[in-house]
């Protein structure tokens, strides 16, 4: 029988509390045997408390004293917006815990996939602490970093939406503690996944035991009851990736092997006995079951067996039986591993479960593909190395330590099945996610937009992150648009709402555009109104393009004014109070 030690001895102080409490209660009342009392329910209360999860010393950082005194409101940079048609991402220069705050009011429950590469907290000068290192010998290099850590993850999970899913790329060094966060804020229920990432097989220099060869992708879902599951992908989840596997078309990776007419010929001519005979039914092409073709053919002789092939046309009276010498050029040829579907793609070419082999017997072509499964919980590809390389490419003279590599990020965000998502990225480092939005959807036509946010430490926002979306913009000819957001504060500390309204009203603009995926500058098809005033002077001249109209919640138009934007076809939107609200009292 199960003994809980800890609960006895919790038991035993209840007790002994509660006969002080007693005795207590029986003296002489004033306002020192209150005080008594109230200091005792406070000890029992953290007796009752938590008795399973992750205890750190709680820190404060300098943003938590920021916040206290001031609210986060943003400003654009107009002259970094990025025109160029296409969907309308944004990047926020400034501390995440402060854009998240901002982003928890446009975009609570809206966000469906999440994707973070924090601080690692080596202790070697990757994570920084209210402007200081935080380095191995720092007693509270755990505690700092989980509360660092836990303000930012739960306020992801109040943006994240009911089926959306976060991606947190960490290594071992804080892995399972940021398992225990996780566990608390999003429950283990909803824990989806600890993959392991290999993308450095030459291993860390400076490993006195075993070295790392990679990374942990911690993964859960906000609700796992109600998110859809992931998508088949390249089997890149699991089985090791050969590097000739680098070609790429609409089907996926593959490599190209060509056959010469040898002594070793693979030929169908030569070879029948490689090649499965196909089943065909209304234009789709199946192969026959493994044991079957066993029991067909003969390996021995090298020859089918008539009366075994009668018996299956009977099996198959449906299908039309096509043997491989009948295919006269098209063939298919027998891989082990590729006989669970086939179909017919076009006149030229058959295709089995991710090989297919274009109609040229003169060179026997034969394009090999990775197959689609469902995701494993181990990744590579030769090219989850080259995150350096991939910023490079780009940026040349910058030199930024361990960005990730393209590819993952494309890989991640396949698994999603549905292509006009948002993925918000609140440690956006090099700009990696944003450039693997805009490369993928230019790939399969996705409509997928980002959100980055970062800081300015060294002016790696502007000068690395910018300019490197920037660049691929211009560079790829990506149909995609950006706006330039930083975060700025308003001073509220000892003041009334009305007293700095009007400073918040100067950005509300920011935030309609960033909940809406719109520009308000220099377009004419939308206005924003926010007072009475700008109204009036609105409605006396509207531009002609103008088709959407976004309303201050608290600026009623008139009757005539309604009639005007109904004759002009104008749709109203109004401006919810929510960016606000819990600051109006």
């Amino acid at each position: 029988m199960s003994v809980n030690i800890s609960k006895q001895k919790r038991d035993r102080l209840v007790e002994k509390i509660n006969k002080i409490k007693t005795y207590i209660a029986s003296a002489k009342q004033d306002e020192n045997t209150a005080q008594l009392l109230t200091y005792i329910a406070d000890i029992e209360k953290d007796i009752k408390g938590k008795k399973y999860g992750l205890v750190f010393e709680e820190h404060r950082e300098a943003i938590d004293e920021i916040l206290e005194q001031n609210t986060p409101v943003l400003t654009e940079e107009k002259d970094l917006f990025i025109d160029n048609g296409g969907n309308m991402n944004f990047l926020i220069e400034g501390d995440n815990l402060a854009a998240l705050q901002l982003l928890e009011k446009t975009h609570k429950g809206k966000i469906d996939l999440i994707y973070i590469d924090p601080p690692y907290n080596k202790g070697e000068k990757d994570f920084v602490y209210d402007d200081d290192f935080v380095d191995k010998n720092d007693l509270f290099k755990h505690s700092k970093w989980v509360s660092f850590m836990s303000k930012r993850i739960r306020l992801a999970y109040e943006i994240l939406s009911e089926r959306g899913y976060i991606f947190i790329s960490i290594d071992e060094n804080e892995a399972a503690t940021l398992t225990l966060i996780m566990n608390e804020v999003f429950g283990e229920d909803n824990y989806i996944s600890h993959t392991f990432v290999l993308d450095n097989l030459k291993g860390k220099t400076g490993d006195n035991y075993i070295t790392s060869v990679g990374s942990r992708l911690l993964v859960f879902a906000k609700n796992k009851n109600r998110a859809s599951g992931f998508s088949e992908v390249e089997n890149v989840f699991g089985d090791t990736v050969e590097k000739k596997y680098l070609e790429r078309d609409d089907k996926g990776l593959y490599s190209s092997i060509t056959f010469k007419k040898t002594g070793q010929s693979k030929y169908r001519e030569d070879r029948p006995y490689m090649f499965y005979p196909i089943l065909q039914k209304d234009g789709i092409l199946y192969p026959i079951k493994e044991d079957e073709y066993s029991k067909l053919f003969d390996w021995k002789t090298k020859t089918f067996d008539d009366k075994y092939l009668s018996e299956l046309k009977k099996q198959y009276a449906d299908y039309e039986f096509i043997l491989p010498q009948d295919i006269s050029g098209k063939y298919l040829r027998w891989t082990n591993g590729y006989k669970n579907f086939c179909r017919k793609i076009n006149e030229d070419i058959f295709y089995n479960n991710g090989v297919y082999q274009k109609d040229r017997p003169s060179t026997g072509e034969l394009l090999a593909y990775y197959t689609l499964g469902r995701p494993k919980s181990f990744m590579y590809k030769p090219s989850y190395a080259m995150g350096t390389e991939d910023l490079k490419k780009v940026l040349p003279d910058v030199n930024f330590d361990f960005p990730k590599p393209i590819e993952l990020i494309e890989d991640i965000l396949r698994l999603l099945s549905e292509n006009q998502y948002t993925i918000l990225d609140f440690f956006a480092g090099s700009g990696t996610t944003g450039h693997a939005v805009m490369k993928l959807n230019a790939e399969d036509g996705g409509k997928r937009k980002f959100i980055l946010c970062t800081n300015n430490e060294n002016n790696i926002c502007r000068d690395v992150t910018y300019e490197r979306i920037k660049r691929v913009i211009a560079r790829d000819k990506y149909e995609a648009s950006l706006k330039y957001y930083k975060v700025d504060f308003v001073p509220i500390s000892d003041k009334l709402y009305y007293e700095y309204a009007d400073e918040l009203l100067k950005h509300i603009r920011e935030l309609v555009e960033l909940e809406n995926g719109i520009n308000f500058n220099g377009n004419a098809k939308i206005a924003i109104v926010l007072t009475e005033k700008e109204l009036d002077e609105f409605t006396t001249s509207i531009p002609d393009k103008c088709k959407t109209i976004y309303l201050g919640h608290d600026v009623l138009p008139s009757e005539e004014q309604d009639s005007l934007f109904k004759a002009r076809g104008i749709a109203v939107n109004i401006i919810p109070d929510y960016y606000y609200r819990e600051l109006e009292g």
